[in-house]
């Protein structure tokens, strides 16, 4: 029989990770350990652990997934409640038996390589649960996702600061051959 080690995390939606952090991190005291772009759920999850668990602030990425479908649809709050088994396929195995509607019959890939099913909520009393089995990886995995992570941001803050050089410089130069700059305001 497959045993549940333990909540994992529990997954939160939020429309702005930043904003929802004043919360989380500044006024409750929870420490972000980092944050992951998960290209395959089109969406950027902010990690903060809780003890044994993690809260997950997952904010989507495109106006079409499925988590921004559920923003659309519910509003920032919780997502689902993810479980910790030792054995994912006997677990998939035990609910159907049980007469529990899965929404992934056999495990998908998740962050980090672990194996992930999610139960559906008309199963569950209304809580979208997820099953994950870890993978020894994972942590080599999440450190290579926040690398590029940290490269990608990097990045474009060196094409934002080199932007914002030019536009300066031009400035500059237009006030020194006697060009006058304007820059209007928009007034609603």
């Amino acid at each position: 029989m497959t045993k549940i080690k333990q909540i994992n995390h529990i997954a939160i939606v939020v429309e702005d990770i930043d904003q929802a952090l004043t919360f989380w991190r500044d006024a409750l005291g929870l420490e972000l350990s980092h944050v992951e772009d998960v290209p395959d759920q089109e969406a950027v999850v902010a990690f903060l652990p809780a003890g044994g668990s993690e809260i997950e602030l997952v904010k989507p990425t495109t106006d079409d997934s499925g988590i921004a479908r559920y923003l659309q649809k519910r509003g920032a709050g919780m997502h689902h409640i993810c479980l910790e088994v030792d054995d994912i396929e006997a677990a998939l195995s035990r609910l159907r038996a049980h007469g529990v509607q899965l929404i992934n019959q056999t495990p998908t890939i998740g962050t980090g390589g672990k194996k992930i099913a999610f139960i559906h909520p008309k199963s569950t009393h209304g809580v979208l649960v997820e099953l994950y089995e870890l993978n020894p990886e994972e942590p080599e995995i999440r450190l290579m996702r926040a690398r590029q992570l940290a490269d990608r941001v990097l990045t474009r803050g060196q094409v934002a600061a080199a932007a914002a050089l030019g536009f300066l410089r031009a400035l500059r130069d237009g006030e020194r051959n006697g060009e006058k700059i304007v820059i209007e305001e928009k007034t609603k």
